[in-house]
């Protein structure tokens, strides 16, 4: 009887489902995942993909805020950052050739120390998970923080590191913060040790994501650690390498704060970056047209990069 009852409500709602579908052309529930997706669909249209295309626009114009009027000037904002004669233009390549130093003095070092710290923490030790809270606390700090730290730590004059460097018998003060080529070590070391936490966080995940039968097959057929590590554990953590190097690079590449706090691009604007250029031209110059045009140039190199990124890792899982 029961069964009756449920038999004849199902084919009482069966025709009105039916009927819809007939009328709208849609599946009952072929909307749902469209609703749950409208959220950030919209949060995203508003404040991402919104100011994109209004960025753009901006750097089609002479876009001043001195200007009465906002003339279209076309690509002519691009094609002045390819002008040899143009200041402006050597000014922006110079901070280009600063943020890929950066890049390339960073990047490895984000990429294989946290590795072999996530190896060491992903082993069974009394104290592991206070460890992992340890490294990763410097992570979850500001910028403005950091940078005030080690700006008074790396001080010439009142500086702890030089103070405890002076008591292991160096007399002469380094200029952490002032001189070539310390003030790459500085900006390249505080910054590993800030955001080292976060790589080595995302690499423990990966970590523990890999099948203990492997390794347990590597060693019954006598791999030593190296070989486990080369043909079990690189292959099993290359999707997340490549989350790793790409995250890292896109990064490092937008490095300012660090250079901003520390060295304000000093010296003679050795350390003035690709971001902290695009901020001087566009909120100091007020020539935001230029700026958004070098914004656009730099973010389509970035792109670039990411998609060899893309296409190395997966060149190399197939072979």
């Amino acid at each position: 009887m029961a069964t009756d009852t449920l038999v004849d409500r199902r084919s009482r709602r069966a025709p009105g489902a039916a009927s819809v579908a007939r009328r709208t052309g849609v599946r009952p529930g072929r909307l749902t995942p469209y609703l749950f997706l409208a959220p950030f669909l919209l949060v995203f249209g508003v404040f991402v993909l919104a100011p994109a295309v209004y960025g753009l626009w901006i750097s089609l114009h002479n876009w001043d805020f001195f200007l009465p009027t906002r003339p279209w000037v076309g690509a002519a904002n691009y094609l002045n950052l390819f002008d040899p004669d143009n200041l402006l233009a050597e000014q922006f390549w110079e901070s280009m050739l600063a943020t890929g130093k950066f890049v390339l003095f960073s990047v490895p070092l984000l990429v294989i120390l946290p590795l072999g710290l996530a190896l060491l923490l992903n082993r069974n030790f009394r104290g592991r998970t206070a460890f992992r809270a340890i490294y990763f606390a410097p992570y979850v700090l500001g910028v403005s923080v950091i940078g005030l730290l080690w700006q008074f730590l790396l001080s010439s004059n009142v500086g702890l590191v030089n103070y405890y460097l002076s008591k292991l018998g160096l007399d002469q003060a380094i200029p952490w913060l002032t001189a070539l080529p310390w003030v790459w070590i500085s900006l390249v070391g505080v910054t590993v040790w800030w955001t080292m936490g976060f790589n080595s966080v995302v690499y423990l995940a990966g970590l523990q994501g890999i099948d203990t039968a492997l390794y347990d097959a590597a060693k019954v057929d006598g791999a030593s650690r190296w070989r486990e590590f080369v043909h079990v554990t690189l292959p099993g953590l290359r999707p997340v390498l490549l989350f790793v190097v790409t995250m890292t690079i896109l990064a490092s590449a937008n490095m300012f704060g660090q250079s901003y706090l520390l060295t304000a691009g000093n010296p003679s604007n050795e350390t003035r970056t690709a971001i902290m250029f695009i901020a001087q031209v566009g909120l100091e110059q007020f020539r935001i047209g230029s700026a958004a045009a070098m914004s656009y140039l730099l973010a389509l190199l970035l792109i670039v990069i990411s998609a060899a990124n893309f296409v190395f890792f997966r060149t190399k899982e197939g072979d």
